[in-house]
């Protein structure tokens, strides 16, 4: 019984470890979409880059879904 539960604790561990790895992938992937590719026009960029910044990998997910869609369509970036 504490076998199981050992492997269990162990199994839970390593999916977090990786899921915390694919966050932080992720939110480095879009920092660095939003410096080298989001336009310097007014303050969006830095607006968008202290959302990614301040909320991790939810503000990198609002980007992703809400703005780099957007500027793909209007820049083809």
């Amino acid at each position: 019984m504490e076998f199981g539960i050992l492997i269990f604790v162990v199994l839970a561990w390593l999916i977090g470890l990786g899921l915390t790895i694919l966050g932080l992938v992720f939110w480095i992937w879009m920092l660095i979409d939003c410096l080298k590719y989001e336009p310097s026009e007014g303050n969006d960029k830095v607006i968008w880059v202290l959302v990614i910044v301040l909320l991790n990998w939810v503000g990198a997910l609002v980007y992703y879904i809400v703005r780099r869609p957007e500027r793909i369509k209007q820049m083809g970036q």
